[in-house]
């Protein structure tokens, strides 16, 4: 039998120009003139934005929790289009739109585009992550969805129509984008059948996990602001004390540690995927100054962005 588990609401250039350095060729050798050496021009980055993922990808849950870092399940992220967390061993806790609850094996987490979360493996997991284009055809949820299929069936089903879909993506047969369509069309088309012969209660039932929800998705619009918590509560009509009461409540943090987690995530990715200045990193992420985000990096990491940079 299934079991609906969660579910809840909805949710320039970066820098001017660099001056070229004019230098004059010296008419004597510049030991005899007393010149200090010509100053070097300086590089420009290379990597100014974070690289756009491809449209279909499938990628091992193992792969993503032993590799870079815990900080590349744990931390607060979101996606630009709809993803799948599909669980098929281990067990741990993830939090979806500011709510935490354990899974285990055959867990399926669908995720609509732009919605904050983190998972914490209790050891090793394996399954898959699944993005698929943003795409009205595929008629997804709008709404976050965690579901256990306990029926075998189920189970080879999704597992059968996700390596599919990897097989296209990785695969160069003729027909190849429109091959990756139509699988995703089947794993949209399977997902809103399961959704139908679900049972339909609301697992958010209570004010606190209904006020974290709404949170997470102000956080997600917002983060590069560098807001306090102080600016959301207001937004949300509740005194800062109530919000952090009602994060604790929905997923045992308070609200200044979710917005805290989602702004460096951003910070760790934008230092490891691109070679922007510190400066600018800061700037893009609403910090006024770049010795201002490092303490705030330092403390919420243990290390510099600097060294942080350097041990990608």
């Amino acid at each position: 039998m299934n079991r609906k588990i969660f579910h809840t609401p909805p949710l320039g250039d970066l820098t001017a120009p660099l001056n070229d350095f004019s230098v004059s060729k010296p008419s004597q050798p510049l030991a005899a003139t007393g010149d200090t050496k010509p100053q070097r021009r300086r590089r420009a980055p290379s990597i100014t934005e974070i690289p756009e993922a491809p449209a279909y990808r499938v990628q091992p849950l193992n792969h993503l929790t032993s590799k870079g870092g815990k900080w590349r399940n744990e931390a607060m992220r979101s996606h630009r289009t709809p993803t799948i967390l599909w669980f098929t061993r281990g067990q741990g806790r993830v939090t979806v739109a500011g709510v935490t609850r354990g899974f285990g094996p055959h867990n399926f987490v669908f995720l609509p585009p732009r919605t904050m979360y983190g998972f914490e493996a209790v050891g090793q997991v394996y399954g898959h992550i699944v993005h698929i284009p943003d795409d009205p055809a595929f008629d997804l949820p709008a709404t976050p969805l965690h579901m256990r299929f306990r029926e075998v069936t189920q189970q080879n089903e999704i597992s059968n129509l996700i390596e599919s879909l990897n097989r296209e993506i990785e695969g160069d047969f003729a027909g190849r984008e429109k091959a990756m369509a139509l699988q995703a069309g089947l794993i949209a088309v399977w997902l809103n059948r399961q959704t139908q012969v679900m049972p339909d209660y609301d697992l958010t039932p209570d004010a606190a996990r209904r006020l974290a929800a709404a949170f997470t998705a102000q956080v997600e619009t917002e983060f590069r602001t560098h807001h306090a918590v102080s600016h959301y509560a207001a937004r949300l009509g509740v005194t800062p004390t109530h919000l952090s009461r009602a994060c604790n409540i929905a997923c045992g943090r308070p609200a200044s540690a979710v917005l805290s987690d989602r702004v460096h995530f951003e910070a760790r990715r934008m230092l490891r995927e691109t070679d922007l200045p510190i400066q600018t990193v800061a700037e893009k992420l609403g910090f006024h100054s770049a010795a201002y985000f490092s303490r705030a990096f330092r403390r919420e990491t243990g290390v510099s962005p600097r060294a942080f940079r350097s041990t990608k």
